[in-house]
């Protein structure tokens, strides 16, 4: 199965912006998720990023990274 873009970022393989490709990629494919799954994002990280923007998602996968 390949990795979702959680799970690259946190292991440092990705950068954050690379979020923005990841949504391009799930909106121009014939998948069958949500964006938020294709993502690997759970619903706090989801409404962060839609309630109050990318900075917020930002900060709550970097507090992952720490741990």
């Amino acid at each position: 199965m390949e990795k979702k873009f959680k799970e690259l970022y946190l292991a440092g393989e990705i950068e954050f912006e690379a979020i923005d490709d990841y949504s391009y990629e799930w909106g121009m494919s014939d998948e069958d998720c949500t964006l938020r799954e294709y993502l690997g994002l759970n619903e706090e990280e989801e409404d962060a990023w839609v309630s109050i923007g990318e900075d917020a998602l930002f900060e709550l996968l970097e507090k992952q990274k720490e741990n």
